[in-house]
């Protein structure tokens, strides 16, 4: 359990430092929390299994997380039909 629970958290900061390093593009940023989100998912699949708990929730946690990365891509492809570009810092997103 220790070796699983190494390999979950390193997968979650790799995620979190992906995301901080690629800040500039919405796609690196929405591929980092897809990545960030299948590492929870990894990490609470092996937790439920360990304790052998039900795994209805795991299924919520998908479905919510696919809403999530829809929404997210929606967002991206209306940013680019109005801004022309997926860079970050070529928009304001105040007003």
């Amino acid at each position: 359990m220790l070796m699983v629970s190494a390999i979950f958290i390193f997968m979650y900061f790799a995620g979190l430092l992906s995301f901080c390093m690629n800040r500039k593009h919405m796609l690196l940023m929405l591929l980092s929390l897809e990545f960030i989100v299948i590492s929870l998912f990894f990490g609470l699949f092996m937790f439920l299994g360990f304790y052998s708990w039900e795994y209805y929730f795991v299924l919520i946690f998908l479905t919510i997380s696919v809403c999530e990365g829809a929404l997210g891509l929606a967002l991206m492809v209306m940013l680019m039909r109005v801004h022309g570009n997926d860079y970050t810092q070529s928009f304001n997103l105040l007003w």
